[in-house]
């Protein structure tokens, strides 16, 4: 993929009918990240009690099923006010979606990065998902979740790759393969057990899926997924994630090997449908992905 590519919508990004909210957004990053708070809540950590019967919101997974959500409560711009309560139950991969969404909507490449944040908890990598866009002259990494008024101690809209305050899973992976880090303080939450060297390669898979913008949910499953990595094709995975790597160093001929192995092998992508494990109810549906 070039920048070109990145300026186009996915199916996932394509706002449909509501390309004029997008419009109206500009596109300035703290107004886009702004306008994503405002319409999308956290689901678990975003201060509020939801109502159980909207938790499932979470599977809203296109941008256009967000907005549509989002204008049956409020038929207004995006920039009107809405209660935290009321806001669209979504993630970290909603925000960044709804982002790069904007973005994209008015020309500037962007993609969505899937990793680990070390910012939450001190000691612990919540998986996370951030905004890459470029901004004329170089890629910047950006988390929209992030209200510029909490006291960070950094620049959430502009993370630099060497900080250490965000990973991409495939840097993750390659230190946990030369044995530098814990893979148990990687994961969703330090009270949840869904964490690990297979959450790590996962993740990766997730990645490489971002970057391709298959923008999947993180609780989508691809066959080369695994829940044990003692059973996985690890050659496979440290294959990916040394092109990730590589790429994301400039090497455009490791992102043209990546695109072409992701269009080939069907274990790395979804197909017209993927599996999906919610994680309000745990209860496992194969979503059909043609629109």
């Amino acid at each position: 993929m070039d920048l070109d590519d990145y300026r186009r919508h996915s199916p996932y990004s394509d706002p449909g009918r509501h390309g004029g909210l997008l419009d109206a957004v500009s596109p300035d990053f703290p107004t886009v990240a702004a306008t994503a708070r405002n319409v999308i809540v956290h689901y678990r950590a975003g201060g509020v009690d939801l109502p159980v019967d909207r938790l499932e919101e979470v599977n809203r997974r296109w941008v256009d099923r967000i907005l549509d959500t989002d204008q049956s409560r409020f038929p207004l711009p995006l920039a009107a006010e809405r209660p935290a309560v009321d806001r669209v139950a979504g993630c970290c991969r909603d925000h960044t979606l709804l982002s790069v969404a904007v973005l994209r909507q008015h020309g500037i490449p962007s993609r969505s990065r899937v990793g680990f944040a070390s910012y939450f908890v001190p000691g612990w990598h919540h998986d996370h998902v951030l905004v890459e866009y470029w901004n004329g002259d170089r890629w910047v990494w950006a988390d929209p979740e992030l209200d510029p008024a909490g006291d960070w101690g950094f620049d959430g809209y502009d993370i630099g790759p060497k900080a250490g305050l965000f990973d991409s899973a495939a840097r993750v992976w390659s230190a946990y393969r030369a044995g530098t880090i814990d893979p148990e303080v990687y994961g969703v939450s330090p009270e949840l057990p869904i964490r690990g060297d297979w959450f790590i390669h996962d993740y990766v898979l997730l990645e490489l899926a971002h970057r391709q913008k298959d923008e999947l949910l993180l609780w989508d499953r691809l066959d080369a997924m695994t829940d044990d990595v003692a059973t996985a094709d690890l050659t496979l995975v440290d294959e990916i994630a040394a092109l990730l790597l590589a790429a994301d160093d400039g090497d455009l001929a490791a992102e043209k090997v990546l695109a072409d192995r992701y269009a080939s092998d069907a274990r790395l992508r979804p197909d017209s449908r993927v599996e999906s494990v919610s994680p309000v109810s745990g209860s496992v549906s194969i979503v059909d992905l043609r629109r």
